[in-house]
């Protein structure tokens, strides 16, 4: 399973903090320390520009991939399953690059670990393949709510769905997968969607598919704030007002570099690390695919965009964490960009497939980048914390 994740809840019993003032270059530009509208400014832009696309299209891509499984239960076929594995990748690509926000309803109702631990537990799959009255549940109508219900982690989720679809890096024959495995990853596939359907409701609520918020409804689960009215999103944008979680804005911004720092020291300790250190060699994420660097250097990204202000095509840098540590600290905001570019080509550097080149040496140079972004991203939020 995964490593623990800090949450957003560590920052509620910050105390206050107070901005102080710096004068401003440009009549247009509010300067870090001025007050805190900037940092309220950055919170709006991670939510609507960072996390709420990021989730839509994860969604939307979880429901096209349980829909085209159920499908394939139907009628197993070669092309159909080499297009379901392209959207398994797609949808894959959007979580990895969420990795660096799972606090919020990621982290309150236990999403990252019921979609993406590892390894598969084979013993317990195997297991699972010889119970007539499970597979007949998992076969029924509502067997995406009993996948969800009475499997373990370690059977559900993206790399439940892996095993089934993908051997040696590539789609198997639709003719290798027996009926048994077809109920089995179409019930799974079922329950990624309604967790991805969680995460985006979560974050943006109404703004939502009413599809979505319906499903979510009719299998009671929650989506809101511990309970009560506001979502994710809201209560990231309130920050400082009464009702949010968040006592102070400056206290979001901390929480969405947590979120990056919490990210970056996975994949390097974790991530690539258990296996390269040889604490455990089996520790390794997306193995029968084998899209394991694919999926680090997507992590990256996710800090990236945190950082940046926006995924690819939305960013506005003047509101985004960049930009107010660049006015706050511009030698530690370098220090930050430099090291992300860093993470990323190590990372990159790497060779493929990780599976099969564990001990390769260019793993441990990533590690390390990853480590120095972890450190200098620590930096940043005491740089905020200290403002």
């Amino acid at each position: 399973m995964k490593s623990f994740f800090k949450n957003a809840a560590m920052f509620m019993a910050m105390a206050a903090l107070t901005a102080g003032a710096v004068s401003c270059s440009d009549d247009n530009d509010t300067t870090a320390g001025s007050d805190d509208s900037q940092a309220a400014a950055i919170a709006e832009q991670f939510v609507d520009h960072t996390v709420a696309p990021t989730y839509g299209a994860l969604a939307a891509k979880a429901e096209q991939l349980a829909t085209e499984l159920a499908a394939l239960k139907a009628n197993p076929n070669d092309a159909a399953l080499r297009q379901a594995c392209e959207t398994f990748l797609a949808a894959r690509e959007e979580w990895e690059k969420s990795e660096a926000f799972l606090f919020g309803a990621a982290g309150d109702y236990g999403v990252d670990p019921h979609i993406d631990s590892w390894p598969l537990d084979i013993d317990a799959f195997n297991t699972l393949m010889n119970s007539p009255e499970m597979l007949a549940s998992l076969d029924s109508e509502d067997g995406d709510a009993v996948a969800g219900d009475r499997l373990g982690n370690a059977l559900l989720g993206f790399h439940g769905i892996e095993y089934i679809l993908f051997a040696d890096g590539q789609p198997k024959s639709a003719s290798a997968i027996t009926a048994n495995q077809w109920t089995y990853v179409a019930a799974v596939a079922g329950d990624l969607r309604n967790r991805c359907y969680q995460l985006e409701v979560g974050w943006i609520g109404d703004d939502a598919p009413a599809s979505h918020i319906a499903k979510l409804d009719d299998l009671e689960m929650q989506y809101t704030v511990a309970g009560g009215d506001l979502s994710y999103g809201d209560n990231m944008k309130a920050a400082g007002q009464a009702g949010s979680t968040y006592a102070t804005r400056k206290a979001a911004l901390m929480a969405i570099v947590q979120g990056c720092i919490d990210i970056a020291d996975e994949v390097g300790t974790s991530k690539i690390g258990a296996a390269h250190s040889g604490e455990d060699p089996t520790y390794i994420e997306s193995p029968y695919s084998q899209k394991s660097i694919i999926d680090f250097h997507n992590n990256i990204v996710s800090i990236q965009n945190a950082y940046l202000g926006g995924i690819e095509g939305q960013r506005d840098e003047a509101n985004s964490l960049h930009h107010y540590m660049h006015n706050l600290n511009a030698a530690l905001d370098n220090e930050v960009m430099e090291a992300l570019d860093n993470a990323m080509a190590k990372i990159d550097a790497m060779p493929a497939p990780f599976v099969n080149n564990i001990s390769a040496e260019a793993n441990g140079e990533a590690m390390e980048a990853c480590a120095a972004l972890s450190e200098i991203l620590d930096e940043v939020v005491e740089a905020i914390r200290n403002n």
